[in-house]
């Protein structure tokens, strides 16, 4: 009986080896100089939750974090892609509501959806002068890694990721 729960417990640790799971990441991989720049001076960024009328999705209880990891992986890509003039009269801000960030509880395939609403705002006049919601996936399959810890984390990072790109890729193409 010991040989047989020995033997289950190797077979364990080989099994998971040596894998941690990786750190909460959102930093956008390969951010491309943007070919045009819009015509303002970016100020500020802020990312918070929606309110819980605005919410479209789950929330994770958990991800207190999550909004100040959005906003300087926002930030960062930003400014690689250098889409805002620095020297423009015309200031704006962008705020992001988080309306859906959804980790699986589990699984083989770990999906998590996320949704934001991105909204620049003149500092001037107060005027949205572009608003965009943007819905992405996060999809790590099982043969990623083992550990489904490891897949769950890949899968959020990922997520949010493709969201602040794909922002980026609509504000390119925007005129301000």
């Amino acid at each position: 009986m010991i040989k047989r729960i020995a033997l289950l417990a190797l077979l364990g640790s080989v099994l998971t080896g040596c894998v941690s799971a990786p750190p909460t990441n959102f930093s956008v991989p390969g951010v491309q100089r943007s070919t045009t720049q819009q015509p303002v001076e970016l100020k500020a960024v802020s990312v918070s939750y929606g309110l819980p009328s605005e919410i479209k999705g789950d929330i994770p209880t958990y991800g207190e974090g999550f909004p100040i990891l959005w906003e300087k992986s926002l930030v960062e890509a930003i400014d690689k892609a250098g889409i805002f003039n620095d020297d423009a009269p015309e200031k704006v801000n962008i705020f992001v509501k988080v309306l859906e960030l959804d980790p699986p509880a589990g699984g083989i395939t770990m999906v998590t959806p996320a949704r934001a609403r991105y909204s620049v705002v003149s500092r001037r006049t107060g005027k949205t002068l572009f608003e965009k919601e943007v819905y992405t996936e996060g999809t790590v399959p099982p043969g990623y890694a083992f550990s489904g810890l490891v897949r769950l984390k890949e899968s959020l990072n990922r997520s949010v990721q493709a969201n602040i790109a794909q922002f980026l890729e609509s504000l390119s193409a925007a005129k301000l």
